[in-house]
Order: structure tokens, then sequence, then C-alpha cells
């Protein structure tokens, strides 16, 4: 997975060498992503260079290489109402092996470039658990080959706890329905039948811990009886 800056970083590096040639300097890209310190840059590109998307070239000064990039959806695909949507796939999240959805058992058939709708039921808490998820509000377009086997709803993120894990508060994020997760997958639980929320699963002998991506927020521990998984987060989308 990566993170907001990660992203950002990784994006701006692959534009410069697409148009020059030669990777930015280290002031240069420090201004790009607002920082205030080359320290922040030299611990984003360590985090990049630990994941495999770039490699520092040896014996050459500021040499950098994009090695990948994270998986994308099909481009500039429009969403129902007017709203255009950027789409990025969370890195790793589709599945252990990093596989594409569509090469799941079970895929939906359907040309290249066709699209699904996929209803959006509303708000999902990435903060503190808000009520149980709504209704059907209204649905949004997905290209089928983003989807595996199973059904899938979407829902709106709201609150900041999941930043780290690349999630930010707007956006839209695509939950493949399901009661049961692995250790470690981003989840939609339900809590006492009440409160909704987007959540690392953990579970810590028979209690289940749902776990924030900002150090801001406490880990949460709950017991089994407490907690349905509705749910685990298969993709997200974001809106520029």
């Amino acid at each position: 997975m990566l993170t907001r800056k990660q992203f950002e970083l990784l994006m701006f590096i692959h534009e410069r060498l697409k148009e020059t040639g030669v990777p930015p300097s280290f002031d240069e890209m420090k201004d790009a992503l607002d920082l205030r310190s080359k320290s922040g840059i030299h611990r984003l590109i360590t985090a990049l260079e630990e994941r495999g998307f770039i490699r520092r070239l040896p014996n050459r000064a500021r040499a950098l290489e994009v090695v990948r990039l994270p998986d994308s959806v099909t481009p500039g695909f429009a969403a129902q109402r007017g709203r255009g949507f950027s789409p990025s796939v969370i890195e790793g999240s589709l599945g252990k092996t990093g596989a594409p959805p569509n090469a799941a058992a079970g895929a939906p058939e359907g040309d290249a470039g066709e699209v699904v709708s996929v209803p959006v039921m509303g708000r999902i808490a990435a903060g503190v658990p808000i009520s149980a998820i709504e209704t059907h509000s209204h649905s949004i377009p997905v290209p089928i080959d983003m989807l595996g086997g199973g059904d899938y709803f979407a829902l709106e993120v709201r609150g900041d706890s999941m930043i780290e894990a690349g999630i930010l508060d707007g956006d839209t994020v695509l939950i493949r329905k399901g009661n049961s997760a692995d250790n470690g997958d981003i989840v939609v639980a339900l809590i006492d039948d009440e409160e909704a929320t987007l959540k690392r699963l953990r579970r810590k002998g028979a209690s289940i811990a749902l776990e924030a991506a900002n150090p801001a927020y406490e880990t949460r521990i709950f017991g089994p009886d407490r907690v349905r998984i509705q749910g685990k987060l298969a993709a997200l989308f974001r809106r520029y």
C-alpha cells in the first residue's frame, strides 16, 4: 500500500522522467510535495524503494528509476450524476498474489471497457464509527474487468483514520461482500449491529481488534460476538 505522499512522490518522479529523462532534485521533490525538509523526501524514497516501486542507480548522483506504478483502473470513465472520478486501486488489496481481479474464479464476463452499476450504500466512518450502513443512495459505474467473482457495493468515506493506508476523507471505497476476512485485511465492520466502520482487522486470541491507519486513533478491541464483517476492501475511487 502507498500513502498519499508516497503516491504523489512516485507520480512526480515518473512524470519528470517522462518529460526530461532526468529525475527531479531533492529540492524539487520537497517543493512539489510541500514538505519542510529533505529528510521527509529521503524517508518517502526509502519506502518506495522497499516496496519495489523505484530503484536507486549506483554510482550516480540523484539517479532514480521507476520500476513500476500502482495498479490502475481504466482511465477516463465517467461517473453518474456528473461526478468525475480519478480511480486508484489500493496496492495489494485485491488479493495476496497481486493478480488482477478478473483473474479470480467466477469473474464476470464482458467486453473490455464495459461497466457495471455498483450501488453506493451511504457513508462509512474512517474515524469514530457512525450509524450503521445506510440504504442505497445512488450508483457508480465500475469497469467490469476490475471486478472478480462475488457481489460488490460502494461507500463514501468520512474521516481520516485510514490515511496511512492511502484512504482519505471523501474517497469512495469499493467493497466485496462477505462475512469473513484474513488477519490484516481492511474491512467494513458492523459493531453491535449499530455502528459501521472501515478498519484493518486483527485477531487477538478470541478477540477482534479494529485497527486504524493513523496514530491519532486508538485500536478498538471487541469480543467476537460484537463484530460482524460486511465485506473486504477491493479498491477506491478519488475525485479531483
